[in-house]
């Protein structure tokens, strides 16, 4: 299940495996991740955005043993307030990723031979390609959330 507020996102999160896409504008993302589960939340979401807000709607939308992975980089003053009894309540996993949690020694390899044997499609991962010149704009896209990649060609 993916959500965003961006449809053109919505619909590169289909192209990559979503089978439902939640538009957080329009629609209230915790209850539709609940409806879409029967109820129980989803077993593992990811924040990728890492705001309170976010993460807040991460944690209400995960199952009761369910796990919430902060991706997404917050900045140094971000704070999160939950109700300590709702943490405790819902049991689950709360962690963070840092760089993917890889060991590149070990994991780099295996994702060149996923990418060698078409089961890994890194092309689609890049919206574009760039001269170092518009690395600044590059930025701004990526601030904006217009693209998923950047790749700088020299």
């Amino acid at each position: 299940i993916a959500v965003d507020i961006d449809d053109t996102k919505l619909e590169w999160a289909k192209d990559f495996g979503a089978t439902h896409a939640v538009n957080s504008t329009s629609t209230d993302p915790v209850a539709a991740i609940q409806e879409l589960t029967d109820g129980f939340g989803a077993d593992v979401v990811i924040d990728a955005v890492g705001r309170p807000e976010t993460y807040e709607q991460a944690f209400y939308a995960r199952d009761l043993a369910g796990t919430v992975v902060l991706v997404g980089v917050p900045t140094p003053e971000m704070r999160l307030e939950l109700p300590l009894l709702d943490f405790f309540g819902r049991g689950g996993s709360l962690k963070s990723s840092w760089y993917g949690d890889c060991l590149p020694e070990r994991d780099f390899p295996m994702l060149v031979d996923l990418h060698l044997q078409g089961r890994l499609p890194l092309e689609k991962f890049v919206s574009e390609r760039i001269g170092i010149g518009a690395v600044e704009a590059a930025f701004d896209a990526m601030k904006s959330g217009s693209v998923l990649r950047s790749v700088v060609m020299m």
